[in-house]
């Protein structure tokens, strides 16, 4: 038997389930520690007490790893159905992997240097971690046009991103964290009047 045969026999067993679940961990502490463009496979491993091989079996590079960490963080994009515009916003946006949650916002900013000037990390991160929550809140802001909750003509693409945008604003720009009467605020006082279709007696 040939060495390429036994290589090709002895296959490593795929890195998954708890141990899978050690490495996103241990890639989202470094990243938080010391931001994407400072995180390499070798802190990674080391943190996670895994060997640089183990870490390739499952991912090619430091992208794909820290992109499958920031999405298990995120977590699934379940879309809210209450029957309320309002309520689903607040469900959608104040649970796990909102802009509430801590480590999601840090996360974001983690990054957010690597999305500036990295094209390919740029392009996986908005399709792969912001596409699935901004396709969540567009399922959100349809629904309730399809219940007649919504005013005419409004842009979708242009609405449904804008409270997101404000409350990362306040975070990043001005320092002042969200938490859900944040939230709620912004929805009450901008975004509700903005895209509320008018009540018969209005």
């Amino acid at each position: 038997m040939s060495p390429t045969d036994t290589d090709t026999q002895v296959q490593r067993p795929r890195v998954e389930g708890e141990r899978e679940q050690e490495i996103l961990d241990a890639t989202m502490a470094v990243l938080a520690e010391v931001g994407y463009d400072r995180l390499t496979m070798d802190a990674v491993a080391a943190r996670a007490k895994a060997s640089k091989a183990t870490l390739y079996r499952r991912w090619s590079n430091k992208e794909t790893l820290v992109i499958d960490a920031l999405r298990r963080l995120k977590g699934q994009s379940e879309v809210p159905d209450t029957g309320s515009l309002r309520e689903d916003l607040l469900s959608s946006y104040c649970g796990a992997g909102g802009v509430t949650s801590p480590e999601a916002t840090d996360s974001f900013m983690a990054v957010i240097t690597a999305i500036a000037h990295d094209e390919e990390f740029a392009t996986a991160f908005r399709r792969d971690v912001v596409g699935p929550k901004s396709e969540t809140t567009r399922q959100i802001f349809e629904r309730a046009r399809d219940r007649g909750e919504l005013r005419d003509g409004l842009d979708l693409d242009l609405v449904s991103p804008a409270l997101a945008g404000i409350v990362l604003h306040r975070k990043f720009m001005i320092g002042l964290p969200p938490d859900p009467d944040t939230v709620a605020a912004v929805l009450d006082q901008i975004i509700l009047p903005a895209v509320l279709a008018p009540t018969p007696d209005a």
